[in-house]
C-alpha cells in the first residue's frame, strides 16, 4: 500500500509557505502523493471542527504544490461538482495537470448540502448529474472535437484544449459513502475515497461494494484504486484508529492495506492540536514535520511509495 500526506489546508500552517515547507519534506522523504480538500464555508450553529470555518482553496493550493515540487503526486479529496461547470473545472484540471508535469489525481464527490445554497446547487437528481459531468469530462480531455448533449449538460461542438499531460486523462476517483454513489465509483470512476466520516469498522464492506460494482459492470477491481483518508492524533495513548503513539498509527495504516486499500494518506488537518488557528503556526509546522518523519514510507512498514 502507498502512503500519502495531506497538505495544510487549514489552521495557522496553512499559508503558502507551510505548503511549500510540508510539500518538500514529504517528497524527500519519499510520499506517493500530496492531498487537498474543499470546503467554502462552515455555516453557524453547525457542529463541525475548527477546520471548517477557513480552508484554501484546493484548485489554487494544488498549483502552489505543483511548482514547489518535481516528482510527487498531487490530488484532491474531494473537489465537490455541483460547486462548478463540468467545462469550467476541465479547464482547470487540464492546465493543472500540464503545470504539474502529468502529476494530478482528481477526486469528485457532491460536497456539502449546507453549501448548495450559496452556489446554487440543489440536491434532486444529483447523482445522474454526477455520472454525467464525469462524462463531460472525460469527453472534453479525450475528444477531438468534444461534443455533449444530455440531460443536465450541454457542450457544443468544439475543440477543448489544452489536454491533459495523462491519458486518456489524470485519474478520476469518486468519494463516497452511501450506497448508490458506492457502486457509481465501481462502475465509472478509476477508483474511490473512503469518507473520513466512514466506520473503520466497515471500511472492508464498503471497499467490497465498490468492487463488486465494478466487477458487474464488465470492469477488472484490481485495476481500481481504493484511497483512505487517515485522520491522523499523534498522541502518547489512544484507542480510536489512528490516534495514538507512532507505532500504533504505523499499524492502523497497515490495516487498511490488509484491507484491499491500495493508498491511505495522513491527514493532520481535522487536529485541533495541529490545524488551528490559535496554535503557533511555526510550532504546528514543526510538530508536522516530526509527524511526517514518524510515518514515513519504510519497507518495515509494509508502507512504500512506488
Amino acid at each position: 500500500m502507498k502512503i500519502a500526506f495531506a497538505a495544510p489546508m487549514t489552521g495557522s500552517w496553512a499559508t503558502a509557505q507551510g505548503l511549500t515547507r510540508i510539500a518538500q519534506r514529504a517528497e524527500q522523504l519519499g510520499y506517493h502523493s500530496l492531498w487537498t480538500y474543499q470546503r467554502l464555508f462552515a455555516p453557524l450553529g453547525e457542529s463541525r471542527e475548527e477546520g471548517a470555518h477557513c480552508v484554501l482553496d484546493p484548485i489554487v493550493a494544488m498549483t502552489h504544490l505543483a511548482a514547489q515540487t518535481s516528482s510527487i503526486r498531487i490530488g484532491a479529496a474531494v473537489l465537490n461538482m455541483p460547486y462548478a461547470a463540468p467545462p469550467v473545472l476541465a479547464k482547470q484540471l487540464a492546465t493543472l495537470d500540464l503545470f504539474s508535469g502529468g502529476r494530478l489525481d482528481v477526486g469528485l464527490g457532491l460536497g456539502a448540502e449546507t453549501e448548495y445554497a450559496a452556489v446554487g446547487a440543489g440536491t434532486r437528481d444529483r447523482g445522474r448529474r454526477a455520472e454525467e459531468f464525469v462524462a463531460v469530462l472525460k469527453t472534453l480531455w479525450t475528444a477531438e472535437v468534444a461534443e455533449h448533449r444530455g440531460e443536465f449538460f450541454t457542450v457544443p461542438a468544439c475543440h477543448f484544449g489544452p489536454k491533459p499531460v495523462q491519458r486518456p486523462h489524470p485519474p478520476l476517483l469518486l468519494g463516497a459513502r452511501a450506497l448508490p454513489a458506492l457502486r457509481r465509483a465501481g462502475r465509472i470512476a478509476d477508483g474511490w475515497i473512503a469518507s473520513r466520516s466512514s466506520d473503520p469498522a466497515t471500511l472492508g464492506e464498503l471497499l467490497a461494494t465498490v468492487r463488486g460494482a465494478a466487477e458487474d459492470a464488465g470492469r477488472d477491481p484490481d485495476s481500481l484504486r481504493y484511497v483512505c483518508r487517515a485522520s491522523v492524533q499523534v498522541r502518547p495513548s489512544g484507542g480510536a484508529p489512528f490516534c495514538g503513539p507512532a507505532e500504533k498509527i504505523r499499524d492502523d495504516l497497515a490495516r487498511l492495506g490488509e484491507l484491499g486499500f491500495t493508498e491511505a494518506f495522513v491527514d493532520l488537518n481535522f487536529d485541533p492540536e495541529i490545524a488551528s488557528v490559535d496554535v503557533d503556526a511555526e510550532a504546528a509546522l514543526g510538530r508536522a514535520e516530526a509527524i511526517l518523519e514518524e510515518l514515513a514510507p519504510a519497507a518495515a512498514h509494509g508502507l512504500t511509495r512506488d
